[in-house]
């Protein structure tokens, strides 16, 4: 099946749902990535800041841009820019890091708290102590230059349905928590990130509004390497 009609499948079974899809593009050609913008896909994600350099400027400047991926502080500078939204903060000196670079350019930028979930230690997150620290603290009440949009996370990679559920529900109870605690007044928390092409649809039951997609939408990916040069 085309990527076209991939997109088109998935977007005929979230329509009703309220889910923002983001085609997760890392890996990809110019030319899928294209192919993709041409049945109206604007939101796209990359894992790797060296990546996303590169194909930033070879696509449509109306492509919304999301950085999924570990970010590592001193690599914030090179997309502060233009991206759109930053999944995968998960510290308070990162936040910070943002700011600053935000600031540097006049902008403030959209960022999602990434909450570990997993029973995988490979993945990264803050805990739910962290997480209420960190909403808790002055530093972070001083920050300007960035919007906290919502939570990110990311399943144990497991075929146990039952774990994954699990895990998807205690995001949502998270999500619903902090909004009550720390966002009631602020509509812009909106946005609740879980589920892959492995989990989506138990991620779609369990609440999540944004769902990364990048198997089920350009198949098999080929594994490629990049460096960011400083």
């Amino acid at each position: 099946m085309s990527i076209a009609k991939n997109i088109q499948k998935i977007r005929e079974e979230i329509a009703a749902k309220n889910v923002t899809l983001v085609a997760v593009s890392k890996t990809r050609t110019i030319e899928e990535v294209m192919e993709s913008y041409a049945t109206g896909q604007r939101i796209f994600g990359e894992n790797l800041v060296q990546e996303l350099m590169e194909k930033q400027p070879l696509l449509p400047g109306d492509i919304q841009w999301h950085l999924l991926g570990h970010l590592q502080r001193n690599k914030v500078k090179y997309i502060a820019q233009f991206i759109a939204l930053i999944h995968s903060v998960d510290s308070l000196r990162l936040l910070v890091e943002i700011n600053k670079q935000a600031k540097k350019h006049d902008r403030v930028i959209d960022c999602l708290l990434q909450v570990f979930i997993a029973s995988e230690d490979t993945k990264f997150g803050l805990d739910h102590v962290e997480l209420i620290e960190l909403l808790s603290s002055e530093e972070f009440a001083e920050l300007q230059n960035i919007r906290i949009r919502g939570l990110m996370g990311m399943a144990t990679n497991t075929s146990n349905e039952k774990q994954v559920k699990e895990e998807f529900y205690e995001l949502k109870t998270l999500f619903d928590g902090v909004r009550q605690s720390y966002f009631r007044k602020n509509p812009a928390f909106d946005t609740l990130s879980m589920g892959m092409s492995s989990d989506y649809r138990i991620a779609i039951e369990q609440g999540s509004t944004m769902i990364r997609l990048g198997t089920t939408l350009f198949g098999k990916r080929v594994i490629k390497h990049y460096t960011v040069k400083e």
